[in-house]
């Protein structure tokens, strides 16, 4: 047919042929007929017909050169396209364009005519499937040989080089392979190759260099796979037990919803999607800076109340369509930069800066070389840059890139930089987020604000290419970068110690002189530890103006990151749609720059000590088999739980000799009456000695998610004499002091009423 058709039509020179396989490629297609004769149709430039010639072809032509031959196989390339088919005889052909040696005989000549391909015969293939500008041959043992183009890794042989004659897939041996596909750029058996569009199934976008088991599909008994250009499909005989079966309670975590049958929750659930499935597509459509009614006639509302309603898949699905739409695919990687690792530790100063303010560090060297990128490199889909390390011979395949990448991150956290501070907790070692980073208020020069927005650039590129960062940010930090606003529950949560301060100050009953005796100076701690002047007109604080420098306090701490956070968001403005992060929460923006935390068990259960207990007790048995059965998430909550920290060290040498203790003690009677205790300074854990495994992971649940701060660390509030209280509170007392504060007062304090 010369037009293109809408709709099946039957090919009419096929009519009374029995057809028993097909193939389409980007602009040829094929079929085999049940008498193993073989038939091309389509584009014919390069041979890839194989009717000698270039010529195109509206029409199925029976292919000559393999009269007497019995095909059982074809596969049909896209691009400048090849031609692969195996015969009944054990043989595999090939004809077609032959760069980068896709044809399988060793050069990069191409051919108009079926040709075999020797080192193939006899290995007993079944199966044949072509790549954009690659091959790949499956045997009947399992195995899987691939050759042609090797860049994004789609060989499966672990570089980039191209590869002229088939070659075994090593990652696969051991392994009996029963089906193939291939996409443009990856192959899907184990999947490996390109991930831009996540068609590798890992829950990334990252490139794989060897094939790898999809995780998701493990136990599905998958029977076949296919993969289109940027998207893979599998076939499962296997249904789950659990599917389409609600649950039969609400799960212990939702507490607000334990009241609302189970139906209902779905119900709500549908709607939510539904909504999402409504809204989300027309996203573009919308400005996401301004507000749902600007008429004047009713309420205005942001859209960023919308974050909380609509489903994570779906916005990140409209956002991701952004994104694509504005992805440059011209070119391998962006420009050339030559980074001096040698010099960093040359110049590191006394205070632990990489040169003044950061500079002689590897991420003040790229910050420095951001003027010469283009607009355009910043929206590459892979490598954003190419390295050229001084003094050490690194080629960069991809490798050198992203050794730079972890290497800025480490370089962020460790101290050779000045843009990022631990949080008061952190420095404290008390409370939550005691692991985690603030943006430094205190750096507002010039050089740090591009050095701000450098790190926007880095989260933007990390958000467009897939390849999480390694950034240990509180949580805060993550809502503000997404557009929302600070609360006094996110000051609580990485400086436990401010809001009991200033609770002090605002309902202490001291009399004037007391209060003038005390000499408090009318200042407020930054989160970086220096002390800001609030007022020009006050000095100290008197029982008059406390209530002035409570509100003055409080204000300042909620908008203290405001000037760092602008610089960021300013730098990641040049790599993705900044507007569209107001639709999502601070985690999911997290998520979406560092990926989910893995928290890997192996690690934890090396550095476990045991009290009380043997380690071969059943009960010590189904602490981990609990710890196994929770998800990343949970066990993030965990660690938060019993050591004030969301992620663990990367190796056991980062734990410093700290043991995590788990101790069984007796005096909880009846035991399964009592949660467990954690003392985060000792990363201690105390268990009551449960009765069953449903037990302890009923009360560990129940912990995680209710008492995030269930932890008798000492946090004593100074009475007047300055002895501790007499009351010996715990962390949850102190949070529920937080709450009333901010229920009670903050209105009034923010508004000077």
């Amino acid at each position: 047919m010369g037009s293109p058709c809408d709709r099946p039509r039957v090919i009419e020179s096929l009519r009374g042929i029995e057809v028993v396989d097909v193939a389409a490629g980007g602009a040829h297609s094929a079929c085999v007929t049940a008498a193993g004769d073989l038939y091309t149709w389509g584009k014919g430039r390069y041979g890839r017909l194989g009717h000698s010639d270039s010529e195109d072809q509206l029409k199925p032509k029976l292919v000559e050169a393999l009269q007497g031959h019995r095909v059982i196989d074809i596969a049909c390339g896209s691009g400048d396209a090849q031609t692969l088919c195996l015969t009944d005889d054990d043989t595999v052909w090939s004809w077609g364009d032959g760069d980068y040696g896709k044809l399988g005989r060793g050069g990069s000549d191409g051919c108009k005519v079926p040709m075999k391909i020797d080192s193939l015969t006899g290995l007993g293939v079944v199966k044949v499937e072509c790549g954009s500008q690659f091959s790949v041959a499956l045997t009947k043992s399992g195995a899987v040989y691939t050759w042609g183009k090797g860049d994004y890794h789609r060989l499966g042989h672990g570089s980039d080089d191209h590869v002229r004659r088939p070659r075994q897939v090593q990652g696969l041996q051991g392994k009996k392979v029963i089906a193939i596909a291939t996409g443009s750029l990856h192959c899907e058996v184990y999947t490996w190759g390109d991930n831009d569009e996540g068609q590798l199934g890992d829950g990334t976008t990252n490139a794989i260099q060897r094939p790898r088991l999809v995780a998701a599909l493990q136990g599905k008994k998958v029977n076949r796979v296919a993969c289109g250009s940027a998207h893979t499909l599998a076939w499962s005989t296997s249904k789950p037990a659990s599917a389409g079966k609600l649950p039969a309670q609400v799960p212990m975590e939702y507490n607000h919803l334990q009241e609302i049958p189970i139906i209902a929750l779905r119900n709500r659930l549908l709607l939510l999607h539904h909504i999402s499935e409504l809204f989300c597509p027309c996203i573009p459509m919308f400005d996401l800076e301004g507000s749902l009614d600007e008429t004047g006639l009713g309420p205005s509302v942001g859209f960023d109340t919308l974050r909380g309603i609509l489903i994570s898949q779906g916005k990140e699905a409209a956002f991701r369509k952004v994104v694509q739409a504005t992805m440059v695919r011209d070119r391998q990687h962006g420009p050339v930069v030559e980074l001096n690792r040698i010099q960093v530790k040359r110049s590191r100063s006394k205070g632990g800066l990489a040169g003044p303010d950061g500079t002689k560090s590897v991420f003040g060297q790229m910050c420095a070389k951001m003027s010469s990128f283009s607009p355009d490199s910043l929206l590459l889909p892979h490598r954003v840059w190419k390295v050229k390390f001084v003094g050490e011979s690194v080629d960069d395949c991809g490798g050198g890139y992203s050794e730079s990448i972890a290497e800025i991150c480490e370089e962020l956290q460790n101290g050779l930089t000045p843009l990022l501070i631990v949080t008061p907790n952190g420095r404290d070692e008390s409370g939550a987020n005691r692991d985690c980073y603030l943006l430094n208020p205190a750096t507002r020069a010039p050089v740090h604000c591009s050095m701000f927005r450098f790190l926007g650039v880095l989260l933007g590129i990390a958000i467009r290419t897939g390849s999480p960062l390694s950034l240990n940010l509180a949580e805060p930090v993550w809502k503000q970068l997404a557009g929302m606003s600070l609360t006094i529950a996110d000051l609580s949560e990485v400086d436990k110690d401010f809001i009991p301060g200033l609770m002090y100050i605002r309902d202490n009953e001291a009399t004037s002189e007391e209060f003038e005796a005390m000499s408090l100076p009318f200042t407020v701690p930054s989160a970086s530890g220096q002390d800001i002047q609030l007022s020009s007109k006050h000095t100290h604080i008197t029982l008059d103006n406390r209530a002035e420098y409570v509100r003055l306090a409080i204000n300042y701490r909620l908008h203290e990151f405001d000037e760092q956070v602008a610089a960021v968001r300013e730098g990641m403005a040049r790599v993705v749609p900044v507007p569209l992060l107001s639709l999502f929460t601070g985690y999911e923006l997290e998520t979406m720059v560092c990926g989910s935390p893995d928290i890997p068990l192996h690690l934890l259960k090396s550095v476990a000590t045991y009290k009380g207990i043997e380690p071969s007790a059943s009960l010590v048995q189904w602490f981990w088999e609990v710890m196994e059965s929770f998800s990343n998430t949970e066990r993030s909550l965990f660690l938060r739980f019993v050591w004030g920290r969301t992620r663990l060290p990367r190796t056991i040498a980062d734990f410093r000799g700290r043991d995590f203790v788990i101790q069984v003690l007796d005096k909880y009677n009846p035991p399964d009456h009592f949660l467990p205790e954690s003392y985060t300074c000792f990363f201690l854990l105390k268990l009551p000695r449960y009765s069953c495994k449903q037990v302890l992971e009923e009360k560990l649940k129940y912990a995680i998610h209710f008492c995030k701060s269930i932890d008798t660390d000492d946090y004593a509030r100074i009475a007047l004499t300055g002895e501790p209280a007499a009351d010996d509170s715990s962390e949850d007392s102190d949070n529920e002091d937080a709450d009333s504060f901010a229920s009670d007062s903050t209105q009034d304090y923010l508004t000077g009423h």
